[in-house]
Order: structure tokens, then sequence, then C-alpha cells
């Protein structure tokens, strides 16, 4: 039995931690804000609720995993709910695309109505990443990959000259389409021409998979954190909240504690789950990188009367901002709960900008809560949305599951593809796959 300290209690964290301890290791998980879940936490004000961070997920069969393999499924704790409806995108000049789920037939014949031919390229740009997708769950996202090892075929897809900006502009003749094909960079805060090619397969997983989402009612995606909060315990992890890592403590060459301001906690395994860039013996090999920090985001508490009707997911595609709205808050009758996050650039305030974008909800304003990225890395004690896509090389330039630290492994948004809940998930796994069984 190892002596394990994963550093950081967000999703990542947790999730490591509880595969470890069911693996017979002795863990202790610490992290630096008085609370576990990260970026998975509600923001209550004047009997408003919203949810900070993600409001839906992909590939529920990795959080089933995860509960799985760490004790009780995943049903038995909370429902997590399939939605038709993947989101909708509203671009320049009123038009409306709303895309369905699960079902090729169905995205086919929403994107018809945008133009005729239109469904048939959407399809054949998804469906050529379905090889993409059964390459990169084989041999990068479900087993710890080496770098110096990875065949041909891997190695052609985790590097590729084509960008998502280029893949999108050969596959789609239409511009709506590509603003589909790339949003979710965009929103992500990348730069669709620094980003891999293969980073594009999320849309074949929501065509194949769908979207989904724990209901407000039900305590929110939130909901997660507080259920793996409880697998901690039931696992007989040890807990340490307000307590930062200040670093990873290293003789012989080897990770042999973690120091924090109360002194130093003995490990024979570290995991890092946060921010490399916080820890000194990891900072200079993360040096070439870049956290992806949050978008601006505000909170709005809005008077349901007259209020623009929207899905729970839209993407409105402005002439010089991409706004994501997330309407699935909780409020009191006759009010709504939305959050609007934007990027691009903002001449002004959010709400305006979101008007000149064709969605004005300026007149049912009755309270806001506005928050920098600034002000979120700070709450958050770092960024939850990962590396900063910088071009092909970016997949070297990231730690996971393995650092060049002896005895130091890597986890969560900054160790995986995407900052997304599924990929999150998936390296903790590869964690638990490098330390294997006490």
């Amino acid at each position: 039995m190892s002596r394990i300290v994963v550093v950081g209690g967000g999703y990542g964290g947790m999730a490591a931690a509880v595969r470890l301890a069911k693996l017979g290791h002795e863990v202790t998980l610490l992290e630096a804000a008085d609370r576990l879940g990260g970026a998975l936490e509600r923001l209550e004000v004047d009997g408003f609720s919203w949810e900070r961070g993600p409001t839906r997920t992909l590939l529920p069969a990795a959080a089933r995993d995860l509960f799985r393999k760490s004790g009780r499924p995943l049903d038995r704790e909370l429902v997590l709910e399939h939605r038709d409806l993947v989101r909708e995108h509203r671009f320049a000049g009123g038009t409306v695309l709303r895309l369905p789920g699960s079902s090729r037939e169905a995205q086919h014949d929403a994107l018809e109505e945008l133009g005729p031919g239109l469904g048939a390229e959407w399809l054949g740009h998804v469906e050529a990443y379905a090889p993409t997708w059964d390459l990169l769950r084989r041999e990068y996202l479900e087993r710890p990959w080496d770098p110096s090892l990875g065949d041909r075929a891997t190695h052609r897809v985790l590097f590729p000259r084509e960008t998502l900006h280029r893949r999108a502009r050969r596959a789609l003749r239409d511009p709506r389409l590509r603003l589909v094909a790339v949003h979710e960079a965009v929103v992500a805060g990348h730069d669709p021409r620094r980003v891999p090619a293969w980073a594009g397969v999320t849309a074949y997983l929501e065509q194949r998979f769908g979207v989904w989402t724990v209901p407000a009612a039900d305590g929110g995606m939130t909901a997660l954190a507080h259920a793996l909060e409880r697998r901690l315990a039931t696992r007989r992890v040890t807990v340490h909240t307000s307590t930062p890592a200040d670093d990873v403590v290293v003789r012989d060459g080897r990770a042999v504690a973690v120091a924090t301001p109360q002194g130093e906690v003995p490990a024979d395994v570290v995991v890092c789950a946060i921010d490399p860039r916080r820890l000194p013996a990891l900072a200079g090999h993360v040096a070439t990188t870049v956290p992806a920090l949050p978008a601006t985001t505000v909170h709005l508490a809005l008077r349901d009367e007259d209020l623009p009707v929207v899905a729970e997911e839209t993407v409105v595609h402005g002439a010089d901002a991409t706004f994501l709205l997330s309407t699935g808050g909780t409020a009191p009758d006759g009010h709504a709960a939305w959050t609007v996050r934007a990027r691009g650039r903002l001449h002004d305030d959010v709400v305006p900008a979101l008007a000149r974008a064709g969605v004005d909800v300026t007149d049912q304003v009755v309270r806001r809560v506005a928050l920098t990225a600034r002000d979120q890395v700070e709450h958050w004690h770092g960024s939850p949305w990962g590396v900063l896509w910088q071009g092909r090389g970016t997949v070297r330039a990231r730690l996971g599951p393995r650092t060049p630290v002896p005895g130091v492994l890597a986890a969560g948004a900054h160790a995986a593809p995407g900052a997304g809940l599924p990929f999150v998930a998936l390296s903790a796994g590869l964690v638990a796959q490098a330390v294997g069984p006490a």
C-alpha cells in the first residue's frame, strides 16, 4: 500500500483520489479552498442560483465508469438526464439552428433547414471523426500514452499539420457551419487556428452520444461534486481543505512529500490535480504552456415577462464576440436565471453587447453578478479551463499522466486534452492505471 497525496480537490483530484483509494492505497487529498468541487459549484443570491462551472457533459460512460470503479454505480447516487437538443446556434441576420444530438438523421434534417445540401455536408464532416475517436479512445484517453513509443497512426492524429480552423474551411462551405464546427474551441478561449483538427471530435461525440445533465431541481452538475465528496468519505480518503500545497518535496531525485503551510505531508506518490505552475518542482517543465483563462461571465437575474425564448444552451455568434448562454439556473416565480459567457472583443458591457448580437434582455435584468477572468481564477485558486492550445506541440508540453519528476503524476484539466468533465475523469483513470493496485 502506497501513501498517495493528491493536490487539488476539483473534479479531477477527487476522481483520482477515490479511484486510488479503491485500489487499496492510503490517500490524502489537499485543497487550497475551503470546499471541494472546484468549478462544480453553484452561486446563490437572493433566491437565484447559477452553475459557476459546466452545466452539461458528454460521455456519461466516463462518469459511470468513475463511480463503478470506486464503489457504487452512479445511478445509485444521482440521475444524469439526456438532452435531445445539444444547443441552439444564433447567427447574424437572424438565422437559428437547433442542433439535436444522438441522431445522424435528426442532425441532417436540422441542417437542411439552413440550406439544401448542408445536412449531408455536416454529416460528412462529423463522420470523418469516427476513426479519430476510436484511435484516441484506445491509445490516448483510456491508457497512459508514451510519446516515445507511440505508433505512427496515433502520432499522425495527435500531431496533425491540419488545424481545426483549416479542417472546418476544407470540409464546410457554409460560413455558419464553420462557426458551429469551431465554436467549442472559441468558447473555451482557444484560437481555432492553433487547435489540432482532432479536437473537433466532440462534434462526433455529441452526434453519437448526445449531451447529459443533472436537473437543476436535483442540484445541477454540482451534485456530481457532492456525490464524489460522499465517495471520498466512503473510501476513507483523508481530506484537508484550506490547505494549499506550496511544493512537491523531492529528495534523492524522487518525490517524498508535499509541503504545506502546516508542514510536510509524506508521500510515496504525488498526484498534481491543479495547474502545475503552482508547484515549483513542476513549473519549469510546463514553462512553454499557458493556461486557458475563463470567459468573462455574467450571472443574470431576470424578470420572465417578455423574456426572449432561447434554448437551455445557446451560442450567439456576434460580429465581434461569441456568447454562450446557459438558462438552466433556478429562480423565484416569474423570474429566470441565466449565465452569459463572452469571448472576443467586448467594446462595452456584456448585456448591451449581447443585445446587439440579437438577444436583448436589457429591460428584464433585476440583478447581475459580473466576474472577470481574474475574479474566477482567484476564486478557484487557478484556471479550471486547462491548457491553452498553442499548436500541435501543446500535446507534448502538457503533463499527464506521467511527469518528468519521479513519483509525481498529473490529472485534471491541465493534464487532459480538454477541460470537459469526461476528459478530466479519464485523466484520473490514467493515473490509477499508472499507479496500479496496492
